[in-house]
C-alpha cells in the first residue's frame, strides 16, 4: 500500500524504530526494496534523488511504483530525495510522489528558511510531506551526490529552521557523509541528543551507507527515524556483474537473467540495513 511518508516516519517515531530510504534507479531496485521489505514485514521508502532525472522518466517510474506498491503487504512510501530546483518538486508532486526533500542546505538560514517555506505551502496543499537540510553532509568514497561543505546542524538553528518553515521532517548533518567514509567516521552523537532535544518532528539520517551498525543503532535510540542508503546498494549491484560478467559472456546470457541476478545481489545488502533499522537481528 502506498502512504505518505510523514505517517510512516510518524509511526517509526512513535516506535523508536527507523525506516530504510532506498535510493533505487530503475524496475529492480524497486522490486528488490520492496520484497526486502516484506519479507521483514517492515515499511520501505522509495527514494529517487532529483539528480536521475535525466536518466529516468519520472512520470512513468510513479506509475510504476504506485502499481507495485498497490500489491505490497507493507507500507511503501515514494519520496523525491536531494531536489533542488522547484520545478522538479512541482513535477514530483504533479506525478503521486508522497513526500519531497528540497534542500537549500547550500544557502544562507534565513535564504533556505524562505525558499523551504513555499515548498511546503505548495506540498501541503497536495497533501504531501516535506523533509529538508540544514547543515551539510560531505561527499565520500563512491558516491555520485553533489559535495557538501560538512557544516554540521546547529540545533538552536534547526528548532528555529522547524518552527518558521513547517517541514515534516528534518535532515540533520551530524557527521556522516555520501558515500563511504574516508578513514574512520566522525560521528557526534551528542550532537544528535540536542538537536533531537530542540525538535520535535521526526529526524533523518543521510549517509547510512558505511556507517557502523552500533553508530547506527544509536543514533535510532537518540531520535533518528529515517536512514537514507545509496552506495552500498550500488556497489553490490556492480560488484556482482563485475565478478561475473565472464560467466554471462561465456554462456551468451541474455539480459533478463543478469537484470535478475542484479536484483538478487542487492537483496542482502538491503535485508541488513531493514532489519538493523527494525531491530530485527533474526
Amino acid at each position: 500500500m502506498l502512504v505518505n511518508t510523514k505517517k510512516v516516519l510518524e509511526d517509526a517515531q512513535r516506535g523508536k524504530y527507523a525506516v530504510a530510504a532506498f535510493n533505487v534507479y530503475n524496475l529492480e531496485t524497486v522490486q528488490a526494496a520492496i520484497r526486502v521489505a516484506e519479507k521483514v514485514n517492515q515499511p520501505v521508502i522509495i527514494a529517487l534523488g532529483e539528480r536521475y532525472f535525466g536518466e529516468v522518466d519520472v512520470e512513468g517510474f510513479s506509475a510504476m511504483v504506485h502499481a507495485i506498491a498497490a500489491k505490497a503487504a507493507v507500507p511503501v512510501s515514494l519520496h523525491l530525495d536531494h531536489a533542488y530546483e522547484k520545478k522538479s518538486i512541482i513535477r514530483a508532486i504533479r506525478c503521486g510522489f508522497t513526500s519531497v526533500m528540497y534542500d537549500g542546505s547550500k544557502f544562507d538560514l534565513e535564504h533556505n528558511i524562505r525558499n523551504t517555506k513555499d515548498i511546503v505551502d505548495i506540498a501541503h496543499m497536495a497533501g504531501v510531506s516535506v523533509e529538508a537540510e540544514i547543515g551539510s553532509v560531505a561527499r565520500g568514497a563512491f558516491s555520485d551526490e553533489d559535495e557538501g561543505d560538512g557544516t554540521l546542524t546547529d540545533p538552536q538553528s534547526a528548532e528555529y529552521f522547524v518552527k518558521e518553515t513547517g517541514i515534516d521532517f528534518l535532515a540533520a548533518a551530524i557527521g556522516t557523509v555520501h558515500g563511504l567514509y574516508h578513514g574512520e567516521p566522525h560521528i557526534d552523537l551528542s550532537l544528535l541528543e540536542k538537536i533531537r532535544a530542540s525538535v520535535q518532528v521526526p529526524l533523518v539520517l543521510h549517509g547510512g551507507s558505511g556507517t557502523p551498525d552500533e553508530m547506527i543503532t544509536q543514533a535510532i535510540k537518540l531520535g533518528i527515524c529515517k536512514i537514507n542508503v545509496n552506495t552500498e546498494i550500488s556497489m553490490a549491484a556492480v560488484t556482482h556483474l563485475q565478478t561475473h560478467i565472464r560467466r554471462y559472456s561465456d554462456a551468451k546470457a541474455h539480459l533478463s537473467t543478469i537484470m535478475s541476478d542484479m536484483q538478487i545481489s542487492m537483496e542482502p545488502v538491503m535485508t541488513k540495513f531493514v532489519r538493523l533499522l527494525a531491530n530485527k537481528t533474526n
